[in-house]
């Protein structure tokens, strides 16, 4: 048996996965102190089962974790207190970014402040040349003396980050030593061994990131470990990480900035899985509303899509992670997003939250300000009594009393057609992300099922499927937790990159056999570790950071073999980047020779899989309830609602009508057709066989 658990902004899910299927649990998260919604989740899931919270821990084979926690540290500025080293004359690294701005004719906004500040930079005397000679020694009477200043300064962890330490890592490892040496208990990062990339702003961010998150994350997953230990677990813990892989809770401590997108990145994993098993389709927009942010991500032919241009905050003005991770895009469109109207009378949702406290008002927690799911309550989407699988009562006259006061009347609209505009408004921002997502990159929606997850899912997927041309919309069976249920379908991952430049006009055979035999080395270490507590099947990938000469940007060129034998293998790696470059940019250049930069190797490390089951049972038979619900062409009706569990595969529903998924409640508008699928969930046409 294998649990999941996401610890969201606010709702904590768990998925467990068992001999004959998998079963969902979500409670409220607790901002305060996120292991008690751990407990919480794990209580209700055992007495789910008829068991204590200890015979349920004992019983598990392995335990994924999924957590904001590093990513709030971050946008709350609550993370360590860090200073960065640099080399002398470059200690603006952090402030300048790496150039472009939004919004480049407005001069009232102020320049971002950089993530280290000015006041805890020092720079090292010291320079090492880009061909690895030492121009200028180390200075390590100057480096005693600045580790005296971080004594003084009382700082928590130090990132290192000199320039062309990825071709001469010398200086790194010897302030590393000192470091060691005589501030034992500051935890650092050294930028060549964490992330070695050529560019130098994003292997000081991401240093700069991973060294202050290294006190909060260690003493949160050294707590959640003992916590779960003193509750009767035994079996491993393992993360999920920013880059759609599982690694070793003590491994993402030694390195923390993995589990920045931790929870998110799970959800294009799942979604993959289902398109593929549930509607036959290799490419697929995947969603998850949770109660907090609206995620959107894109898999095009069975890939999952990875970026190193991860912004924690507004683009160009937050901060660059600088690490591989998967592409998610984010909005404040969440179920507990708040709905308000301007002062020139223009409705907004978002971005603010009232997330799990106090909540949307309609959770009767002290919220007053209406959200999405007030909204849904009003329109009879939800049923007060059967929230959260009837684990949570919802106050519907909370809910019409905040909609009225503060959307209703400000926009002078009555109480069905303004909670109606809230969730219309609400579409329209979760359409305008995949737009971006998609058709602002020249690739069109139509062909691609989008796929339904998160808890609020339900409420309006099937309208943003209407709104974007989606031939189908899918709600899986586990959606209601599709984070969560994605990390039970990935595998543990190890990464591993050097740099080392080069082009196919005049290629470095050796060089780039060494290299790439060096890390095929750490990739099967890695691999070997693992197959010690582990049952399962390694494998290891391989790719190049390409680009045409002269251009800025590179990208991940999946590699075909990891040994280059001859000319045969630099021209097929040369027709696989033109292919790849026209698929992303719609053009490419024949003519050009391809400049690879740096090399990765990707050691997958795939678990046995478990039995299959589907999210829950279904009990045949079971006649539909009659709820009022507000659609707009039809008004106030009395609709049927199917509880899912009750139908057979292939059951052909027809709307209007409401299905009840437990966890997630899906509304099918006037036309739209669903059909439930063999794994228990449902695909549905958005406009009938005739669209």
């Amino acid at each position: 048996m294998r649990l999941a658990i996401d610890t969201g902004g606010t709702f904590t899910d768990l998925v467990i996965e068992d001999v004959d299927r998998r079963r969902l649990y979500k409670r409220s998260t607790t901002p305060a102190n996120p292991l008690e919604g751990v407990l919480n989740v794990l209580d209700v899931a055992a007495a789910d089962r008829d068991c204590t919270t200890a015979e349920l821990l004992g019983d598990t084979d392995l335990l994924i974790y999924a957590t904001t926690r590093a990513i709030n540290a971050v946008i709350t500025e609550t993370a360590a207190r860090t200073a960065l080293l640099t080399t002398e004359g470059h200690s603006e690294i952090l402030v300048f970014r790496e150039g472009g701005r939004s919004g480049p004719f407005n001069h009232r906004r102020f320049y971002p402040p950089p993530y280290v500040p000015r006041h805890l930079t020092w720079e090292v005397p010291e320079r090492i040349r880009h061909d690895g000679s030492v121009l200028r020694p180390l200075d390590e009477a100057a480096v005693r003396q600045i580790i005296d200043d971080l004594a003084a300064e009382q700082v928590e962890a130090v990132a290192v980050c000199l320039l062309w330490s990825i071709a001469n890592a010398a200086h790194e490892l010897r302030i590393g030593e000192l470091l060691s040496e005589h501030l034992p208990d500051v935890p650092f990062t050294l930028s060549h061994q964490l992330n070695p990339t050529i560019r130098e702003y994003r292997r000081a961010s991401a240093a700069a990131i991973d060294a202050s998150l290294k006190p909060t994350m260690a003493a949160h997953l050294a707590e959640l470990e003992s916590t779960l230990r003193a509750a009767g677990l035994a079996s491993p813990v393992v993360m999920v990480t920013s880059s759609g892989g599982l690694m070793q809770a003590a491994s993402v401590a030694a390195a923390p900035i993995h589990a920045i997108m931790s929870g998110p990145a799970m959800g294009p994993i799942a979604g993959r899985h289902h398109a593929a098993t549930e509607a036959e389709a290799d490419s697929a927009i995947i969603t998850d509303a949770g109660g907090t942010s609206y995620d959107v991500s894109l898999v095009r032919r069975g890939r999952i899509p990875r970026t190193r241009e991860t912004w924690l905050g507004p683009r160009f003005t937050g901060h660059m992670t600088g690490f591989p991770s998967v592409d998610v895009r984010s909005i404040g469109a969440g179920g507990g997003s708040i709905a308000w109207v301007d002062d020139g009378g223009m409705l907004h949702v978002g971005p603010d939250s009232a997330g799990a406290q106090p909540g949307p008002a309609c959770y009767g927690r002290g919220g007053e300000r209406p959200t999405v799911t007030d909204a849904a309550l009003v329109l009879g989407y939800l049923d007060p009594r059967t929230f959260l699988a009837g684990a949570m009562a919802l106050d519907t006259v909370a809910a019409e009393r905040s909609i009225e006061r503060f959307v209703a009347a400000p926009l002078s609209l009555d109480l069905h057609h303004a909670a109606a505009a809230v969730l219309e408004v609400t579409t329209e921002q979760m359409v305008h992300a995949i737009e971006e997502l998609t058709v602002n990159q020249g690739i069109d929606p139509h062909g691609a099922v989008l796929v339904g997850g998160g808890g609020a899912a339900g409420l309006n997927s099937v309208a943003v499927g209407r709104r974007l041309g989606s031939p189908r919309v899918l709600f899986p069976a586990t959606g209601a937790a599709l984070s969560a249920a994605g990390a039970l379908v990935s595998d543990l991952v190890g990464e591993f990159a050097t740099t080392l430049p080069t082009t196919t006009a005049d290629f470095a055979y050796g060089d780039a056999n060494r290299v790439l035999a060096d890390l095929r080395g750490r990739g099967e270490e890695f691999l070997a570790r693992v197959a010690e507590s582990h049952s399962g099947s390694p494998e290891i990938e391989y790719f190049a950071e390409a680009r045409y000469q002269h251009q800025v940007w590179e990208l991940e060129l999946p590699l075909r073999a990891a040994a280059f034998e001859g000319p045969g293998d630099v021209d097929a790696l040369v027709a696989d980047f033109h292919e790849l470059h026209k698929e992303v940019f719609e053009i490419d250049d024949p003519a050009s020779a391809v400049e690879l930069l740096a090399w990765r190797a990707r050691a997958n490390y795939r678990l046995d899989a478990q039995p299959n089951g589907t999210a829950g049972s279904r009990s045949n038979g079971a006649a539909p309830r009659m709820r009022s619900a507000y659609f707009e062409t039809a008004g106030l009706i009395e609709v049927p609602v199917h509880a899912l569990g009750s139908l057979p595969a292939a059951e052909c529903l027809s709307g209007p009508a409401i299905i009840d998924a437990g966890l997630m409640t899906i509304v099918l508008p006037p036309q739209a057709i669903g059909r439930t699928t063999h794994d228990g969930g449902v695909l549905v046409d958005p406009w009938g066989p005739t669209s």
